[in-house]
């Protein structure tokens, strides 16, 4: 069998002024980077020549209507030759940048003459070049325009022969002169890189707060002989007020498809259900209908789009849950038994992932059927695209092949940009980038288990550095399926610590319905809740979130993160030094020229990570990252938006955290 093979990214020919290494981009622009509207990001690039002339680069980015936006380098490293840039996207579509490497007429020359004018060396001769250079700059200008005279005006006064050296070479170095050639330079041998692709998504592809529930749960109650009622769409919709209260962005429904009966999971997941047993929504199918049909308990399309529309209402977006799998009575089975995998036994085989075992689902066999599988699963993202859904969280998409998304996701892309997808693939490092690279707008992440101090503090540095240029980190304290060791053992205390976490690291972060009742109670032997709502119903009783106070918590950290938009990007994020072993300490920063409201607006989060003790020490500020001044006794005022209290704060600050008041500091800076 002929195999094509892919040619590599042509070979771009070295320019006159070399640039290499231009990141963050993503197998050199096999797949573009990402962004969102308003995202500030950082580009830098190794750009040098040889011979000691100046060299300078420059940052271009194109929109997807051709206009062009130039933003000058700095060389961070004197000598190394790394520059970097800030660009922010203003509008979606398909952007690219480029960076120029360029020689420095200008700059050369400074350097060249200040050095030798001071040494008495080869003067006049310098004053005359610097002059030249003046002349060439005044030319390139529209004539009479203010910068062609102040440049002309200069160039005179330096051949002027009777007045001094030092007086002369001293105009030419007036900051006003500096200014109009740093904002309008000379620029010899420009020499650009490849143009490399940038997708820029909607905020929301960045920044939301999820909150997740089983809508056959939300309104659900017990008869008196032990069965139960089901919950339905519309007694769903009547508790988004209490979702949209606590100032949550998206609601997200797993399945709500039928499902079917053969091999249906009991409680807790057993293998034998009873008449009563719901199943698993995961098990997807029965003779109601499949993907494309809604369970008959939960209500009809009608009741759907009145849950779509009361969400809209509340400022919610709705997320729905997609697993391309089969319960074995749905009826793909019937119509379509090549989309599965059958055994030598002629059995289909059932889903396994050791030692867990799903008797309740058929996995799809994307080999055998390729095309006739694809289209049936646009078709049906497309069915709820038309009714609604701008989101789809999707179960373990690391199981079907990358081909398949990369198309899918694409095609979905061209109709519907607006449309985002959740990669739920707890998996390996590669998988979960290439996912984010081929189409997935987030990811779920380890932060789930992430839980002593170093190992957070390196996560959150990868997560934003330049893994956020590809795959946007959504982080999740449990999930339906996840209730980690320190979960179960850390009580109200380690949720509260747990949801400052995910709230304040990432601008995207989800929670499961429930965790306001601090749910924590594992099945034995499993990582998982006992009584697992995906196995049966779940009636909460919301009146006591209150007294227990993450509710509360909850609320008040979707208003924070409303409130600071440096806390609505990623890029941004820096980890500070601690004293304590259980204090992390973290920030976001948002200069004042890339703030919507035109000031700087900066946010320290200080957490303590032990739920059962109190822990004291001290804080190391990064004060050139927050950029805040850093002259020796320099303070400056803080504010904790859970408290209202207020301190003076510098560069080394004494903390104390008591884990039955206070889990953490968040600290509104006061920039002078």
């Amino acid at each position: 069998m002929s195999i094509e093979i892919p040619r590599p990214t042509p070979r771009v020919p070295i320019g006159r002024i070399p640039v290499i290494d231009v990141a963050p981009t993503f197998e050199n622009g096999r797949w573009p980077t990402k962004a969102v509207v308003g995202e500030v990001v950082t580009i830098r690039a190794t750009v040098f020549r040889e011979g000691h002339d100046a060299v300078a680069a420059s940052l271009v980015l194109t929109s997807p209507t051709g206009e062009e936006t130039r933003v000058r380098m700095d060389c961070v490293n004197a000598g190394l030759d790394l520059h970097v840039a800030q660009m922010v996207p203003t509008s979606e579509g398909e952007w690219t940048f480029h960076v120029e490497g360029w020689s420095d007429p200008w700059a050369t020359w400074v350097h060249d003459a200040e050095i030798k004018v001071a040494a008495g060396i080869d003067v006049e001769l310098m004053l005359a070049e610097g002059a030249i250079v003046l002349e060439r700059a005044a030319r390139e200008r529209e004539a009479s325009t203010p910068g062609a005279v102040l440049l002309e005006r200069t160039a005179t006064y330096l051949r002027d022969l009777s007045q001094p050296a030092m007086s002369r070479f001293a105009a030419a170095r007036a900051p006003q002169v500096d200014q109009e050639l740093a904002s309008d330079p000379l620029r010899d041998f420009v020499s650009p890189s490849a143009a490399y692709p940038l997708t820029v998504h909607r905020e929301r592809a960045l920044y939301g707060a999820w909150y997740e529930i089983f809508p056959r749960s939300e309104g659900a109650w017990q008869n008196s002989d032990g069965t139960w009622n089901s919950g339905t769409l519309r007694t769903a919709a009547a508790g988004l007020d209490r979702v949209a209260a606590m100032g949550f962005d998206v609601i997200y429904l797993t399945p709500i498809h039928p499902i079917g009966t053969t091999n249906r999971k009991g409680p807790n997941n057993t293998l034998t259900a009873g008449p009563a047993d719901p199943g698993s929504p995961y098990g997807i199918g029965a003779p109601e209908g499949g993907h494309d049909a809604i369970h008959p308990d939960l209500g009809t399309f009608a009741d759907f789009d009145a849950f779509v529309a009361r969400a809209r209402e509340l400022d919610l977006e709705v997320a729905l849950d997609i697993a391309l799998q089969a319960s074995p009575d749905h009826p793909w089975v019937a119509e379509h038994p090549e989309w599965f995998t059958t055994r030598a036994d002629g059995s289909i085989a059932y889903a396994e992932n050791p030692p867990k075992k799903y008797q309740d689902i058929y996995p799809l066999n994307f080999d055998n059927d390729p095309e006739g599988i694809y289209q049936a699963m646009r078709d049906m993202i497309m069915l709820w695209i038309e009714h609604g859904v701008t989101l789809f969280r999707v179960d373990n998409p690391h199981t079907k092949p990358l081909v398949f998304w990369e198309r899918l996701l694409g095609e979905v892309a061209e109709s519907h940009p607006e449309v985002l997808f959740l990669s739920e693939a707890f998996t390996k490092p590669a998988m979960m980038r290439t996912l984010a690279a081929i189409g997935f707008h987030q990811s779920y992440t380890y932060f789930t288990w992430r839980t002593e101090k170093a190992e957070i503090e390196e996560y959150l540095r990868e997560v934003s550095g330049d893994l956020a240029s590809v795959m946007r980190p959504s982080f999740w304290p449990t999930t339906h399926d996840i209730l980690t060791p320190q979960m179960q053992s850390g009580g109200v205390t380690v949720f509260a610590i747990r949801a400052v976490l995910a709230a304040l690291a990432s601008p995207t972060y989800g929670i499961y319905s429930g965790y306001e009742l601090v749910e924590n109670v594992a099945r034995p032997g499993a990582a998982e809740q006992i009584d697992n709502e995906k196995y049966q119903y779940v009636a909460r009783d919301w009146q006591r979130a209150e007294s227990i106070g993450i509710s509360r918590l909850l609320t008040q950290l979707n208003a924070i993160r409303r409130r600071h938009p440096a806390l609505q990007q990623l890029r941004n994020l820096t980890v500070h030094a601690t004293s304590d072993d259980a204090i992390l300490a973290f920030s976001h920063h948002l200069a004042p020229e890339h703030s919507p409201t035109g000031q700087a607006d900066t946010v320290i989060v200080v957490v303590t990570l032990d739920p059962f003790a109190t822990r004291e020490g001290s804080v190391y500020l990064d004060l050139a990252a927050l950029e805040l001044q850093a002259a020796a006794g320099a303070t400056f005022t803080v504010t904790d938006e859970l408290s209202g209290a207020t301190w003076q704060w510098g560069g080394e600050n004494y903390v104390r955290l008591d884990p039955r008041f206070n889990v953490a500091h968040v600290l509104r800076v006061s920039h002078a």
